[in-house]
């Protein structure tokens, strides 16, 4: 009863974003959990060619001050349209269209462009709609949403690839259809003033600190969107059903954990949460790295998929980053453009890891992939112990209660 007469008292413009933040949690997650899948099945990749596709796919995370730059004149809500288009287009043609590995690889360019589009502006319009003070609170909030979306797709992944008879081209047009809700539900907002002309592509010195957490969070993240998934696939031998098992149960785990990194990161500061995130990272890389050696092989299967969970909830630790962004911004507008920024910053450091942990796999073995993220991890904890913030000055409100 309390949650109904919190939906009744929010605005109409949180309860749209909310909805579309289901529908797009929905759309994403049935992707992630069959890619891999997708992956090994019709195009039988090996280690070196699974990292190696990470550049077309993570090349418009890249892109997107770019394109984010060339599109000033739509405002964050309409850009947000634009993104589930492509990520829609992108998603039907995956799996309808790839008559080849290198067509494939033009589909899956479109479907990333509108994930890497969307990434921004998920925290921008977010902290638009939280409290003065509550930022990481409404993020939380709604991670939650896209955590109980996560549930929801990889469920009737689960569901339609054992019982219902699903090919990869059921889920994908599924994502497909989803993402064309969340355009719609998105498009209904009402569209907030246009900066004119905002300087995407201008980085400011005052924010050295911020960007080098994001360069340290691109190379760290190719450690669960790639090697993570491939240990299970490839090393460990896992089926479709086991991936989207793990992301379900992920999404179970996160319906409460966000909230809960939410409210810690308002209370507790950026600094705790980001240092405690490269401190659990270096034991996730250690399981995902030695498990198989130094454990019977059960154990091993289990200790993976724990760090897989574990991994899977410490990635939201990003908003901690984004609320730390809004903190020491200088002006109002140079939220957006600095979250932008940060996304080609991180991918150009994700890319190169990708590539370079596609050739450490492959010469060395994939436990010094993990290796070389232990080493990261700690790298991470010293840089994050560095944050700080000024004192408080007089920032803009947020919109929404």
């Amino acid at each position: 009863m309390n949650l109904l007469s919190r939906i009744k008292q929010s605005s109409r413009e949180l309860i749209l974003f909310a909805t579309a933040a289901l529908a797009l949690g929905m759309a994403f997650s049935m992707v992630d959990a069959t890619f891999n899948n997708f992956l090994n099945d019709k195009f039988a990749l090996t280690g070196f060619q699974r990292s190696f596709l990470e550049f077309p796919r993570e090349l418009p995370g890249f892109l997107v001050v770019f394109v984010s730059a060339a599109l000033w004149f739509f405002c964050s809500r309409r850009l947000s349209v634009v993104a589930m288009i492509f990520g829609a287009v992108g998603a039907v043609m995956i799996g309808f269209a790839s008559s080849s590995y290198g067509v494939m690889i033009v589909w899956l360019f479109i479907y990333s462009m509108g994930n890497h589009l969307f990434m921004p502006l998920a925290s921008t319009i977010g902290m638009e709609l939280a409290r003065e003070g509550q930022d990481g609170r409404r993020l939380g909030q709604l991670n939650s949403i896209r955590n109980f979306a996560a549930i929801l797709g990889s469920f009737s992944v689960v569901l339609g690839f054992k019982y219902l008879g699903f090919t990869f081209q059921h889920t994908f047009a599924i994502a497909a259809a989803l993402l064309v809700v969340a355009a719609i539900l998105l498009f209904m907002m009402t569209p907030e003033p246009v900066v004119e002309k905002r300087k995407f592509l201008q980085l400011h010195k005052e924010y050295r600190l911020y960007y080098i957490l994001n360069v340290l969070s691109g190379a760290r993240k190719q450690l669960f969107i790639t090697f993570a998934p491939w240990v299970l696939v490839s090393v460990l031998k896992q089926p479709t059903q086991l991936m989207a098992t793990l992301f379900t149960i992920g999404g179970v785990i996160g319906i409460l954990f966000q909230p809960l990194l939410g409210w810690a990161i308002d209370k507790l500061g950026e600094r705790v949460v980001l240092a405690s995130e490269a401190v659990i990272l270096v034991f996730v890389c250690f399981g995902y790295g030695f498990a198989k050696f130094l454990l019977p092989a059960d154990t091993a299967f289990l200790v993976v998929c724990a760090c897989f969970l574990i991994d899977q909830m410490i990635f939201s630790v990003s908003m901690a980053r984004a609320t730390y962004m809004k903190k020491i911004a200088i002006q109002p507008d140079h939220i957006q453009p600095a979250l932008t920024a940060a996304v080609t910053i991180d991918h150009v450091f994700s890319i190169t890891a990708a590539l370079v942990g596609g050739v450490i796999w492959n010469v060395f073995g994939f436990q010094y992939v993990f290796l070389l993220g232990m080493g990261i991890a700690v790298i991470n904890f010293f840089t994050a112990l560095r944050v700080t913030l000024p004192q408080k000055t007089e920032r803009p409100e947020g919109l929404i209660s």
